[in-house]
């Protein structure tokens, strides 16, 4: 049975495929079906939907939500999002107008490093949500940097001397959203949360509690061990196995649409059974 990847990113946000783009390399990959989960926003999902038709690859509509919590950032990945939300269209447009201040800032701090980078630099090379990546691809075209590895380590991430935390939305006030669209919540490569197991067991209890439906079991970065433990805590805390690649395109060259860093393969029965329990509850697939 054909894979499937339920974590993808589109121009939407901070990929370099165009949702159109995006489902037909899927299609050359040989998927089934894929999740655009682009960062905050829904853009990308009415074109993406109706490429997946004319090219026979299922496209579930979703988004990826960045939270804060005590043990920092993580991400919720909400599939079967509804493309048309007047709720979350309404909060995206809060969350990038908090963005562009950051984004503002960042360059900010870079200049006065005394790196030529503008706003008008990163908005020309953006077609969506402006991110690190587009600061980091403006970067590497100027020369002031040898690579994306660098601009990060260096400047733009969370050790660098540029960097400005994001001002993200609670757990709580996330589940809330994607509960108000009828969405399927996810909790994203719960690894790079932390590497403890016992921090990690412990969040995900607590995010049960608030509304997480399910957990990505399978993910690019994901060992054996790590897939194992995943799915040792769905079964604990009664929560559907997902996964996907996180696919962005070459600002993550080393990350394949469908097969992650080369041994990623979703099976398509974990599609089926997310089907299943939204069948169980009345939802749409």
């Amino acid at each position: 049975m054909p894979a499937i990847d339920l974590h993808t990113h589109s121009t939407a946000s901070d990929g370099t495929l165009n949702p159109v783009e995006l489902v037909k390399a899927a299609k050359e990959s040989g998927l089934a079906a894929i999740a655009i989960t682009d960062h905050d926003t829904m853009a990308g999902l009415p074109a993406a939907m109706e490429a997946g038709v004319k090219c026979g690859v299922e496209v579930i509509p979703g988004c990826e939500l960045s939270v804060a919590t005590d043990v920092g950032v993580l991400h919720i990945v909400g599939l079967w999002v509804n493309p048309y939300s007047e709720v979350l269209k309404k909060a995206f447009k809060e969350v990038r107008n908090r963005r562009i201040a950051r984004n503002e800032g960042m360059i900010s701090n870079l200049q006065k490093l005394g790196l030529d980078i503008s706003m008008e630099d990163v908005q020309e090379q953006a077609t969506g949500t402006i991110g690190r990546p587009h600061m980091a691809r403006i970067m590497v075209a100027k020369g002031l940097v040898d690579n994306f590895e660098e601009a990060f380590k260096k400047y733009l991430g969370k050790n660098g001397k540029a960097y400005i935390p994001k001002d993200n939305i609670s757990a709580s006030q996330a589940f809330e959203l994607l509960r108000s669209t009828d969405a399927t919540p996810i909790l994203a490569h719960p690894y790079l949360i932390s590497s403890d197991e016992v921090v990690l067991d412990s969040e995900v209890g607590r995010l049960k509690q608030l509304g997480l439906e399910g957990i990505e079991v399978y993910y690019s970065s994901h060992s054996i061990e790590m897939v194992g433990f995943c799915k040792k805590l769905a079964r604990k805390y009664d929560l559907l196995a997902s996964g996907g690649s996180d696919f962005h395109g070459y600002v993550k060259p080393d990350i394949s649409l469908g097969k992650g860093m080369g041994k990623l393969f979703v099976h398509h029965s974990v599609l089926d059974d997310l089907k299943s329990f939204r069948q169980s509850k009345g939802l749409k697939i």
